[in-house]
């Protein structure tokens, strides 16, 4: 069976992993198509961990479920802007916390705020739940808040007034709410909610981008808290008093960003990942370390590591932290003792995320991707090394494709070893080779090392296509001295990189060098601008959420701080962001190019589009623009989706193989 569009979209897609405290329950969520076809709607389905019972739907709605978390009792906990038929009024759709008991029955709602619940952790022990909402700086109660959102509604006004910097990000204004964390007891099924405690009343704008553990006991609060300056994202660790809300900042590192601290079972350490922001002349680089709850005195694990680790989870007897990392177009799992015992991988293939190491410390669950396979559960020996993990039936796993994957290596133009991916039809062979498809990553600082949903190659290589999935400089898992080379200059060894890859790639036999599309989105629309205004090889190519004028990008991008640690100050010092700037080579741009962008893009405004696209056609190039009002960074919405491939089929068939440019029926 083909692997067409109507199976892409109709498949399942799991999300998220939550173990139960027996370590007897897996949940995860699962995303699937809407009846009326415009809209993914995800419910709760439990996995047996042992691999022999077929999944089994929890939870039903029209809003969908997501989110699971166990409490201490086995009851679990779940996010939904489902209606709560015992509230009087409700709060916009806004996101609530549900609970379904561990004996079954109805799930009932345990905590609604007019700003809906966002993230939330739970107590390991006491149960004690901590949240993330959004509530107006001069609200001092969740009722006031409500007031104020309700008087603002029936005024219908949504003006915002900043006082402060950033004020967007991705695809939402920082305002008119900002974020503060709560506090409540272990929720029970019965009709009294727990009473939220504001933890956070002076927080302002420091919660922004936040991530928070809680101890066992539920006595404390370690969150990530935001500190910098207009051009600063240093971000303190702290600790909040869950009884009366005092605050202790344990670690304090200028220019560098606390991110996913992890209380460990027997509360005495956090781990957490420390990104030290760069210059332009050093690249950022992110690190494991171990911080005492008490003191605050800290200490780097896995310092011979030359990876950047990721989602820190502690082993149950706390002796040891298991984290990923992006490796050599894999991100695996590894495991490093608190006693100095080194670094294990735990397994070398597929991407892993949402570990859960069970309460006997015997095995370790998590879900796995694979470049030619989704997210699906997965068990591992937790005293293994580089094994293959048990799959455990999931939802949307396997999927049936035509394509297989290949790796492809050589040199770059200064000798360092590079590699790629490369997506196959099953009809390329030397006798009949495949026209090739570039795509280009996001990031920079990112990897091709697992299934997309977004950018999927398998539906070209269904169509007959060759899909490269190169790792040029500034990409990670291969170390600092890699991400260095391309630092502060993304026209040099990133575009080369990518050059050389393309050249090892056609030189096989069974990949037709003459039919050749570049693509890419974010940072890899900016390659795909760069490449259309340094060679013609290219038969044509798509560009997406792409950089085009750095100058403009600069003043009108969600937060520009991390760029400025990269290219300097333009107001300083201009001359990276002139000679990186795509736009400053329009003279030589002679490819046809599809210009694509969602017009609530705050991370690359649509601005850059529409100068991309005005001064292709002032130039005379062959062009086109597909712009999505509705869509922000990511074209999310199916039918979008839809159109989305659909465009880029019919521009990559008419410049690649020569076939009549074919108008998508929805435009």
């Amino acid at each position: 069976m083909a692997f067409d569009l109507d199976v892409f979209l109709a498949s399942p897609r799991a999300s998220g992993l939550a173990l139960s405290p027996a370590g007897d329950r897996l949940v995860t969520s699962v995303a699937t198509l809407a009846p009326d076809g415009t809209s993914f709607v995800s419910a709760l389905w439990e996995l047996d961990p042992a691999g022999g019972r077929a999944p089994r739907r929890l939870t039903r709605s029209a809003a969908g479920e997501r989110a699971a978390t166990f409490l201490p009792d086995g009851g679990l906990l779940f996010t939904s802007s489902r209606p709560d038929p015992g509230a009087e009024d409700g709060d916009d759709d806004a996101p609530a916390l549900w609970l379904l008991p561990a004996g079954g029955g109805e799930a009932s709602q345990v905590a609604a705020t007019p700003g809906g619940v966002g993230a939330f952790t739970v107590a390991r022990d006491a149960g004690t739940v901590v949240l993330a909402t959004e509530v107006f700086p001069a609200a001092s109660s969740l009722d006031e808040d409500r007031e104020r959102g309700k008087s603002r509604k029936d005024a219908k006004v949504g003006a915002v007034l900043f006082e402060s910097y950033p004020i967007r990000f991705w695809d939402h204004d920082l305002g008119p709410r900002r974020t503060r964390l709560f506090a409540a007891p272990p929720p029970t099924a019965d009709d009294d909610r727990p009473q939220l405690r504001d933890l956070t009343p002076d927080a302002g704008g420091a919660l922004h981008e936040t991530t928070f553990s809680v101890t066992p006991d539920g006595g404390t609060v370690v969150t990530t808290w935001h500190v910098g300056g207009v051009m600063d994202r240093t971000a303190d660790l702290v600790a909040i008093d869950v009884a009366d809300g005092r605050r202790r900042t344990l670690a304090h590192v200028e220019r560098t960003w606390h991110d996913s601290p992890a209380c460990s079972p027997d509360g005495r350490w956090v781990a957490v990942l420390r990104s030290e922001y760069g210059s332009p002349d050093a690249a950022t680089q992110t690190a494991l370390w171990l911080v005492d709850l008490a003191d605050g005195s800290a200490r780097r694990l896995a310092a011979d590591l030359d990876l950047w680790p990721r989602d820190p989870v502690w082993a149950p007897d706390s002796s040891a932290v298991y984290f990923c990392a992006d490796e050599q177009g894999r991100s695996p799992l590894f495991r490093v003792d608190l006693d100095g015992g080194g670094v294990r991988r735990l397994s070398a293939a597929g991407a892993f995320h949402d570990v859960h190491p069970s309460p006997d410390g015997r095995h370790v669950y998590a879900m796995r991707a694979l470049i030619d396979q989704p997210l699906h559960a997965v068990r591992l020996d937790a005293a293994g090394t580089d094994q293959e993990p048990a799959v455990l039936p999931t939802p949307g796993y396997p999927l049936t494709l035509t394509s297989r994957v290949v790796e492809v290596a050589g040199p770059a133009a200064d000798g360092t070893p590079l590699r790629s991916w490369l997506v196959l039809p099953s009809e390329a062979t030397p006798e009949n080779p495949a026209p090739l498809v570039v795509f280009i990553h996001g990031g920079p600082l990112s990897s091709w090392n697992e299934w997309s949903w977004r950018w999927c190659p398998h539906l070209l290589a269904d169509r007959g296509y060759a899909v490269l999935l190169p790792d040029p400089a500034l990409s990670t898992g291969y170390g600092q001295e890699f991400v260095q080379r391309g630092w502060g200059r993304w026209g040099e060894a990133p575009f080369t990189d990518l050059m050389a890859a393309v050249d090892a790639t056609v030189a096989r036999p069974d990949v037709d060098g003459s039919r050749t599309a570049a693509m890419g989105g974010s940072f890899g629309g900016y390659m795909a601008n760069w490449v259309a205004g340094h060679t013609d090889r290219f038969d044509c190519i798509v560009t997406h959420a792409s950089l085009w004028a750095l100058d403009q990008f600069h003043a009108t991008t969600d937060d520009v701080a991390w760029l400025e640690y990269e290219f300097g100050d333009p107001w300083a010092d201009a001359v990276r962001w002139q000679e990186n700037s795509p736009h400053r080579h329009l003279d030589r741009i002679s490819t046809p190019m599809l210009v694509i962008h969602g017009e609530n893009d705050d991370r690359v405004p649509v601005g850059e589009a529409l100068r991309l696209y005005t001064d292709l056609c002032r130039k005379g190039v062959e062009s086109k623009f597909l712009l999505f009002p509705d869509e922000n960074h990511w074209v999310l919405k199916p039918n979008n989706s839809r159109v989305w491939y659909e465009t880029v089929f019919a521009w990559l068939d008419h410049h690649v193989l020569g076939k009549e440019f074919t108008r998508p029926e929805l435009l």
